[in-house]
This record gives structure tokens, sequence and C-alpha cells, in this order.
């Protein structure tokens, strides 16, 4: 029996960029990322949070210094099209599920003003109760495992926004109600069609979940694993928009030709010593004074690695916490780290006027503090 020959090496590559995926339905969002990492020959890659199995559509890909956005994504606007099945409740909130209770009977007495008058309820400001099905971890373990165990927890409500709910179709005979959610992040879509089906006094439960939105980034800009596969590497590659594409909603900071040109040439000749010294040598204590002076500005806030020190015409201080709003912040990193990773810490940031050491930039994010 000859020998079978070894499967060859993919040689992996530096690929820098963010990839907007259609997910197909049955995937988890690892697999669909490694399934386009393979197809990039991508270094490195992440997503920019969890898309159930059940659920397609919008699934942005980071590679590379884009990785550093992914929290952005993270944290924007959601939005989904969303197909409720009334008149049955489920186990697991969606069709997978056991059935609780089934009430067809008084769905199919609904019209569609008693319909539109329950989704009303749920626009704006809501708290909700987290599905025992969800990924949120109790002491380590997600909890749709215990749920599958039959264990159930107590979980903490959580507010969440419901920024628009319209209804985009009413199936009376299906009893399939097909609504569009424009939402804030950690919204459980399927809890919002379990709350709308007991506010309708019928049950309900998610039969099909659909992202179309995230942030700026529409499905429309999405491409499917089918259309990747099916592309050569040229292709593939020109899928992918800028590392910071999904920045689209922040605000911008711009520097004036004089201040850009003046901080890049100060700087250029001193980078190295900036990305290997730290606050609390001489060296860098001068290089910063420096900065301080030529920038003509009351004070400077100094950020290397998570220390911030604070230079103003009395001295020096070392922060205990995050600068004060409006603070003047330059930034320092070691040669390892990318533009992309400066930049992305950068940007989360709060509410501080920054600069990226070595790079003709500001800008002004919002976050958490240090």
């Amino acid at each position: 029996m000859s020998a079978v020959a070894p499967r060859p090496k993919i040689v992996k590559r530096a690929v820098h960029g963010v990839l907007m995926l259609d997910k197909p339905l049955g995937l988890t969002s690892n697999d669909a990322l490694q399934k386009v990492k393979r197809l990039l020959r991508a270094e490195k890659a992440g997503h920019t949070g969890t898309l159930d199995p059940l659920a397609t559509g919008l699934l942005p890909l980071t590679f590379g210094a884009a990785t550093k956005f992914s929290q952005v994504s993270l944290e924007a606007d959601k939005g989904y099209r969303a197909t409720l099945r009334l008149g049955i409740a489920t186990t697991t909130g969606d069709g997978e599920g056991e059935i609780l209770e089934q009430r067809d009977a008084v769905a199919k007495a609904l019209d569609l003003d008693a319909i539109r008058a329950a989704c009303e309820a749920f626009r704006g400001p809501i708290s909700q109760l987290p599905p025992m099905y969800s990924a949120l971890k109790h002491q380590g373990r997600a909890l749709y495992e215990l749920a599958r165990e039959g264990v159930t927890v107590e979980r903490q409500p959580r507010n969440v926004t419901i920024h628009a709910l319209d209804i985009v179709d009413w199936q009376p005979e299906e009893l399939l109600l097909v609504i569009d959610v424009r939402c804030t992040k950690g919204t459980y879509i399927r809890t919002l069609g379990e709350d709308i089906g007991a506010k309708l006094g019928c049950g309900a439960h998610l039969a099909g979940l659909r992202r179309t939105a995230s942030g700026p980034v529409s499905i429309s800009q999405a491409v499917t694993l089918e259309q990747l596969e099916a592309m050569d590497d040229v292709g593939r590659l020109a899928q992918l928009t800028a590392p910071d594409s999904l920045l689209g909603e922040w605000p911008e900071v711009e520097l004036s030709n004089d201040e850009a040109g003046n901080l890049w040439n100060k700087l250029n000749g001193h980078r190295q010593d900036a990305f290997t010294t730290g606050p609390g040598t001489p060296r860098a204590r001068e290089k910063y004074h420096f900065i301080f002076n030529t920038m003509n500005i009351d004070s400077l806030v100094v950020i290397h690695g998570y220390s911030a020190v604070q230079l103003s015409r009395e001295g020096e201080v070392v922060l205990p916490g995050r600068p004060p709003a409006g603070s003047n912040v330059v930034m320092n990193a070691r040669p390892r780290f990318s533009a992309g990773y400066q930049i992305g810490l950068l940007l989360q940031l709060e509410t501080w006027h920054c600069m990226a050491l070595g790079l003709a930039v500001a800008g002004v994010g919002s976050g958490p503090s240090l």
C-alpha cells in the first residue's frame, strides 16, 4: 500500500483589513472565521462578536492590524431581520427547543393593529433577562451548557435600547411575523421575540434571524463563503476594506499641515528612542518635555503601556487613574507593536486629544478607562 502524500503546508502571510462576511446557517462564528482565514492564508485574524449558528448575515472579520479595532464593532449598534412564529413558546426560544405551550387559536385571532401595539411597547430603553440558552458564562461555564443539563441559574436583567422595531410582514396563515430591529449591543433577539409573544398572549419563538447591520456596515457590503471560494487570490484580497473601515461612525480630528509636519519632524529622528524608553527614564523625560514645550500646551499626558504621567509647567505627576477629559495625550509603543495597535489603543481612550508617536495623526475616541 502506497503511503499517503502529506498535505502541503499553507504558507501564511501578513494580511491587513476587514472582510464583511455573510455567514451561512449552521456555522459558528469561529468556524466561519477559520474558513476565511485559510482562504486568505492570513497570519492573524479575529471576528467582531459571536453570531449564533442558527443565524445568518453580517459578520465583520478582522485581519492583521484591523484586529485592534474589533472592540469597536463589538460596541456598535446592530441591525437584525427576525422571523417570529407566534402561538408556540419553546424551551430554547427558537425552533430547536421543545414546545412549552401552543396557542395557535389565540395567535390566529390577532389583527395587525394588536401586533403593532405590542411591538410599540418594546421600542426605546427596555430591560431583558438573558436566556439560559446563551453564551453568557456562570462560574466559567456557558449558560447553554448548564441549560442542556437541566440546570437553571439566576441571571441579572440587562438594560438595552431598541432604536427601531418595524413590522416587515405578517403571514396570518403561517403565523409568521417578520420584523426589522435596530438595537444596542447585547440585545437578545430571541428574548425580544418571546416577550412580544407574551405581550400578545399567545407566546412566540424565533424561527429565523439574519444580522443586517453592525455600526456603519450593511449586509449589502458582505460576501458569502461560496463567493470567496470561487475567487482567485487577487479577488479575495480585493474584498478587504481598510483596517479602520469599522470606524465610520467615530468622530475624526485632523491636525493642520503645520501641526502634523512639526510633530512628524520633531519626532521622526527620535522614534527608536521613543519606543525603547519609558516615561521615568532621563532620556524619555527630556524627549517628552521637548514635545510638551514644542506644542505650546498647558499640560501633556504621556501614555506608556498602562501608566500615565502628566507634564505641566509645575512639573510631573504620575496619574493614579485615567487622565481628565480634554487632556492632551501622547502615546508610546514598542517597535513590535504596529501602527494599527497604537491607533487601536488611541481610539479606546475617552475624550482625549491624542497623538500617536511617529505618526502624523490625531484622534478622539471613547471607551474604557485605564
